[in-house]
């Protein structure tokens, strides 16, 4: 069975290939996956980055996603309609800092079941408060660690790169 595309969703004002996104490609590809990272800097607008991305996952289904901050709305609200297309596009999402039950941002649409839905955030996140992740996690039922890092999590890249490939193995395990 071909291994799906992992999308890697940047935050608001980070860039497609930063140090974060770098070191889970680099173990994403180790383990025979194919990545891509779009540049979703040319607009701020959640919904816009929304569509961006799903239409680059029609391109070449079937895919993970891995989003960061607002990346993670924007992988987890892109998720609902991604999961209704044919062939079961979308396989999983890997959630760091994800940008949920914030102001300023609409409601989440959610297509995943929680079981194929890993989130990361650190204690120590001024932007957004890891409880947003707790609540959401305790309603859907997903996979949870927390960190003892802030919201960029660069402090604790080893231990996120030993969750995203043990992700990573499970989703093949469900596949």
């Amino acid at each position: 069975m071909t291994k799906p595309l992992i999308h890697f969703v940047h935050g608001k004002e980070s860039g497609p290939w930063g140090t974060k996104i770098r070191s889970l490609a680099d173990i994403a590809k180790d383990m025979g996956y194919d990545v891509e990272s779009l540049d979703y800097s040319s607009t701020f607008d959640p919904a816009e980055r929304v569509q961006m991305l799903v239409d680059a996952c029609r391109e070449q289904p079937p895919c993970l996603l891995a989003g960061s901050s607002m990346g993670g709305w924007v992988a987890l609200d892109a998720s609902a309609e991604l999961v209704a297309m044919e062939g079961q596009c979308l396989k999983g999402l890997f959630l760091m800092a994800p940008a949920i039950n914030i102001p300023g941002y609409p409601p989440y649409r959610m297509g995943c079941d929680g079981h194929t839905i890993d989130i990361v955030h650190g204690w120590h996140d001024s932007l957004i408060p890891y409880t947003n992740a707790v609540a959401f996690a305790k309603e859907h039922g997903c996979s949870l660690h927390l960190l003892d890092d802030e919201h960029r999590l660069k402090n604790s890249l080893d231990q996120l790169g030993q969750l995203f490939g043990n992700f990573l193995t499970r989703m093949e395990n469900l596949l």
